[in-house]
C-alpha cells in the first residue's frame, strides 16, 4: 500500500462512488460532509491521480478512478471477510443451534441428516422447530434460526443455500368427493364450490404468499401435512399434497389426482439456507459443511 494511505480514505472514496455524492456518502458513513471530502481529496493527492470528476451534478469516476475503485472494492471485500473470520474465531464453539424445518421437508431424511451431525457434537444442543409457508423465512430473517430447511427465493442476496431435493405438489381428492367426473380438464372455477384444505401459515408478521389457494372457495385450515392428508382421504376436502406422502394412496386408488391443464400443481425445490450477512460460529459452519458433503446423496425414500 502507498505510504500514508488509510482505510478511512478508501472507505470514504468507495462510499462517494456508491452513493453518487459527498453528502450521501457522509450520511452512510455517519460522518460529516467536510470529513469525507477531505479524505478523498487527500487520497487523490497521495496517489497523484484525479479519481473523481466533480464538474457535474453528481460526481463521476474518471477513467483512472474507475480502475482504482475496482481494486478498492476487492480490497474492502477481502478486509470484511478477514474481519468476519476473526469474529468467528472469537465466538468459540456454540452451545446451541436453532434449525427450522419447513412443512414440505421430508422429515425422516432431514432428521437422519441432522442426527448424523449432532451425534458427533454432543456439546451443542439442537433446538428444532417446524414452521409452515412463510414461517421458516420469518424465523431466519428475525434472527430466530441459524439454518432452515425450506424452499427460498434463490435470487435473494441475503441468503446462501444448498440444494437438497425437489418435491412435487399434486392436487388430489378422495373417490366420490367430486360431483363431476375426475379429469385433467377440471378448472379452478369448478373447484370453487368445494372445501379446500390448506396449511396454516405460521408467520406472525411477514407477507403471506398465496400458494395454490382458490380465492372465494370455502376452506379448512390445518397445522401439518399429515392432518391435511387425513382430511382429504376422509373426503372432507381437497388439496395439494407432497407426492411422496401420497405415493401409495395414488397407486391403490384411495386418492385421485386432478392435476391437468388448469390445476397444474407445482414443483418445489427444497434447500438448506442461512443468512449470508451474519456471523456463523464454528459448529454452524461444520453443520453447513456436513450438509454440503451429503447434499448430492440426499434422496427422499418412497412412501412405505
Amino acid at each position: 500500500m502507498i505510504e500514508g494511505l488509510t482505510l478511512h480514505q478508501l472507505q470514504c472514496f468507495d462510499a462517494v462512488v456508491v452513493e453518487g455524492g459527498f453528502q450521501s456518502a457522509a450520511e452512510r458513513l455517519g460522518r460529516t460532509q467536510p470529513t469525507v471530502f477531505t479524505a478523498v481529496k487527500n487520497l487523490e493527492a497521495q496517489l497523484g491521480l484525479t479519481l473523481l470528476d466533480r464538474s457535474g451534478y453528481r460526481v463521476a469516476l474518471t477513467e483512472a478512478g474507475r480502475s482504482f475503485h475496482d481494486q478498492t472494492r476487492v480490497f474492502l471485500q477481502e478486509l470484511r471477510s478477514l474481519q468476519y473470520h476473526a469474529r468467528q474465531l472469537a465466538m468459540g464453539e456454540e452451545s446451541e443451534l436453532r434449525v427450522v424445518i419447513g412443512d414440505l421437508s421430508p422429515v425422516r431424511e432431514v432428521l437422519a441428516l441432522l442426527r448424523a451431525f449432532f451425534d458427533r457434537h454432543p456439546g451443542t444442543r439442537l433446538h428444532l422447530h417446524v414452521e409452515a409457508i412463510a414461517g421458516p423465512w420469518e424465523r431466519l430473517f428475525d434472527g430466530e434460526a441459524d439454518l432452515i430447511i425450506h424452499h427460498i427465493d434463490k435470487a435473494d442476496p441475503r441468503l446462501e443455500f444448498i440444494d437438497l431435493c425437489a418435491v412435487k405438489l399434486i392436487p388430489v381428492v378422495a373417490p366420490g368427493f367430486l360431483r363431476m367426473p375426475v379429469s385433467e380438464e377440471i378448472t379452478p372455477d369448478q373447484m370453487r364450490g368445494y372445501i379446500q384444505c390448506v396449511i396454516r401459515d405460521t408467520a406472525r408478521h411477514s407477507v403471506r404468499p398465496n400458494f395454490y389457494i382458490i380465492e372465494g372457495a370455502p376452506s379448512w385450515t390445518v397445522g401439518d401435512q399429515l392432518m391435511k392428508k387425513e382430511i382429504i382421504m376422509q373426503g372432507a376436502a381437497w388439496g395439494h399434497l407432497h407426492d411422496v406422502l401420497i405415493e401409495r394412496e395414488l397407486r391403490d386408488g384411495r386418492l385421485l389426482s386432478i392435476a391437468g391443464r388448469h390445476l397444474k400443481g407445482g414443483r418445489i425445490e427444497l434447500t438448506a439456507a442461512r443468512r449470508r450477512d451474519q456471523v456463523h460460529g464454528p459448529i454452524a459452519n461444520r453443520l453447513w459443511q456436513h450438509i454440503e458433503e451429503r447434499a448430492a446423496n440426499f434422496t427422499v425414500a418412497g412412501h412405505e
